[in-house]
């Protein structure tokens, strides 16, 4: 079964304008809370530290490509 041309540009044009959307949300939100007036907004002391957190994202980033390396192989050999 093959999906045709148009399905697949709206396919494409639907996934990246929802990444490009999450990418302005966050970058929206940095600039919030990067305008926030310290003597307003008190900082809690973060739970991990900044090497635990680099940590865990390579652990989560490894993870994630583990998960979907066969989805990605399965539309790399499909011609997407």
């Amino acid at each position: 079964m093959t999906i045709s041309i148009i399905a697949r540009e709206r396919i494409l044009g639907a996934t990246l304008g929802a990444a490009l959307a999450t990418v302005v949300v966050f970058e929206q939100r940095g600039r919030i809370y990067e305008s926030i007036n310290e003597t307003q907004f008190q900082r809690k002391e973060p739970i991990f530290g900044r090497k635990s957190r680099q940590e865990l994202a390579h652990l989560w980033n490894i993870s994630v490509d583990k998960a979907l390396r066969p989805l990605i192989q399965s539309l790399s050999s499909r011609g997407w």
